[in-house]
């Protein structure tokens, strides 16, 4: 990445589905919005991924897809480092109570540095409606950053 672009973390767990999609997505709108930002993603517990889950999960591929936005080349997920966590300018976690409590065991420094969204895994929220969520709330975000 340039040194001219500050940089966003989206943090979820597998760093697989939820932020992987907000990932692609900022990065495709934020030259819209002629900010110098670059997101990137990370997992916060990628060993809780199942064996043969594949690079990105299918119902990021599929939604983006549907947007028309290119996910190639495609790469594994990545686990979280303190690099990362530093390396960014602004950090936001996809669910609250389910990332917090991970934050605070691993990298207990960095809790009160994360946003907090609310949009929940596959387990609780269908895509059709937690995809739609995270594509409103990273719009809001390049709408924002683009204010400050």
């Amino acid at each position: 990445m340039s040194a001219t672009h500050s940089q966003v973390l989206f943090l979820c767990t597998g760093n697989y589905y939820r932020s992987r999609f907000a990932e692609y997505l900022f990065n495709h709108h934020a030259p819209e919005y002629e900010l110098p930002w670059r997101a990137f993603s990370r997992g916060l517990a990628i060993e809780l991924l199942k064996d043969d889950a594949g690079p990105i999960s299918p119902h990021t591929r599929h939604g983006l897809a549907l947007r028309e936005i290119p996910i190639e080349p495609i790469r594994a997920p990545i686990a979280l480092t303190e690099q990362d966590l530093a390396a960014a300018r602004h950090i936001i976690a996809l669910k609250q109570t389910e990332h917090q409590p991970l934050l605070h065991s691993r990298f207990p420094d960095w809790v009160e540095r994360v946003e907090y969204w609310q949009v929940d895994d596959i387990e609780d929220a269908h895509p059709s409606e937690a995809l739609p969520q995270i594509e409103a709330a990273v719009l809001a975000l390049l709408r924002r950053l683009g204010n400050d």
